[in-house]
């Protein structure tokens, strides 16, 4: 499996790519359905995946990365460098997003997917992630925890006051 970053092309994201995004997408209308960030989950557009991809790499160090099993697009995951919010003391990059092909879940490709970012950070001199959890989703609660990630508190997210917890995973150095 490979990560890639989406690169923006003369300020718009390639037409082929973004639609295998929208298809990614598409195929996780149960995880949108808790979320709230489509106005109707069952029916997501490429023009809104569009717009839900620009606010992603609107942020200042935000990353969006694709991630590719023999050629085919089975996730992708939304990082950025630091929390959005100046004011936060928050040392850690955040996973924003990790979206796996609803098709080929309970396949391994979510930990294969998260492994490759946290190796992605650590090799950047990163010494932890951080990522929210809606409430509502327990199954990523449960999913995240299992990789290691430990509880901090308890939130509300920035976009839509949505409560949430938010969790750590220290991230070792590598080794030599």
């Amino acid at each position: 499996m490979i990560l890639q970053p989406l690169v923006p092309v003369d300020g718009a994201l390639p037409g082929p790519v973004l639609t295998e995004i929208a298809a990614l997408y598409a195929t996780n209308h149960a995880f949108f359905e808790l979320s709230g960030d489509f106005p109707a989950p069952d029916r997501i557009t490429v023009e809104q995946v569009a717009a839900s991809l620009a606010d992603e790499l609107a942020h200042d160090g935000a990353e969006v990365l694709l991630a590719r099993s023999a050629g085919r697009l089975v996730g992708l995951a939304a990082t950025l460098a630091h929390h959005p919010d100046p004011a936060a003391e928050d040392p850690d990059p955040w996973i924003g997003l990790l979206l796996i092909d609803a098709t080929a879940h309970r396949e391994g490709y979510g930990r294969a997917v998260a492994a490759l970012v946290e190796d992605r950070l650590r090799t950047a001199g990163r010494t932890g992630v951080r990522l929210a959890v809606l409430d509502n989703n327990p199954k990523a609660l449960a999913f995240w925890q299992a990789q290691g990630y430990q509880v901090m508190r308890k939130a509300k997210d920035r976009e839509l006051g949505r409560e949430c917890t938010v969790l750590r995973k220290p991230l070792a150095p590598e080794r030599p």
